[in-house]
């Protein structure tokens, strides 16, 4: 992915560069509005006045499954009628058993009847994730995937995401070092003035959070991101 990213005639970021390879996880980390759910949702290809140079994402046509940011759950669905809504809209069977299943594995038994209004902002997030985890999709876009859910449920969501996820090409967009130390295999650093890769340990994700070589990577992380936010 390289060029100029811009937003109808404003540009975020000039002279990106930068790489998601396939069948691993890439991860975009930088300051807010730089640019990096714009870049997600280019990969996805969702209508927009967003361009990056002269790259041309429409191979991906139909590849893609995405996390965004928000919910984005239907009020007056419940929770198992939002996660089978890829297929519904497709016109095809869902797959209840299955998505019964996800939901479980996301900490959401006993709650596949209701609706998003009596749900909390992280059981909502995790129903939007179990949503995603079910499509079969050898892309997947994740923008702030675990932002809403604690400390302990985010780890184990990580680790459900990473299983359920492996093989495919992911690109993770996060604010959290830690969360980027754990599960990717390439990070990189957005700015205005471009992008750099950032270093990882050098062991397979989903890496241990009290591991010596992922807490030296996160501090650096986190010194990286906070040098390009004073900047």
């Amino acid at each position: 992915m390289r060029g100029d990213l811009w937003i109808g005639r404003d540009c975020l970021a000039r002279g990106l560069d930068l790489r998601a390879a396939a069948g691993r996880w890439t991860c975009l980390l930088g300051p807010s509005g730089v640019g990096k759910s714009t870049l997600g949702r280019l990969v996805a290809g969702l209508p927009g006045s967003a361009r990056l140079g002269r790259a041309d994402f429409a191979s991906l046509r139909g590849q893609v499954a995405v996390m965004a940011q928000q919910d984005q759950l239907l009020p007056w669905a419940s929770a198992l009628q939002n996660v089978t809504l890829g297929a519904r809209l497709r016109g095809a069977a869902p797959d209840v058993a299955r998505a019964r299943d996800v939901l479980d594995q996301v900490g959401l038994a006993g709650l596949h009847d209701r609706r998003p209004a009596a749900l909390s902002g992280g059981q909502r997030q995790r129903v939007a994730l179990a949503r995603t985890l079910i499509e079969d999709r050898p892309v997947v876009v994740l923008d702030e995937p675990f932002s809403a859910l604690d400390a302990g449920t985010r780890a184990a969501m990580q680790d459900l995401a990473a299983q359920m996820l492996s093989g495919r090409t992911v690109l993770l967009i996060t604010h959290d070092p830690l969360e980027a130390t754990r599960l990717a295999h390439s990070a990189w650093l957005l700015t205005a003035d471009g992008s750099r890769p950032l270093h990882l340990p050098d062991m397979s994700p989903p890496r241990h959070v009290r591991d010596p070589a992922v807490l030296v990577a996160q501090a650096a992380i986190f010194e990286a991101m906070s040098c390009s936010s004073a900047a």
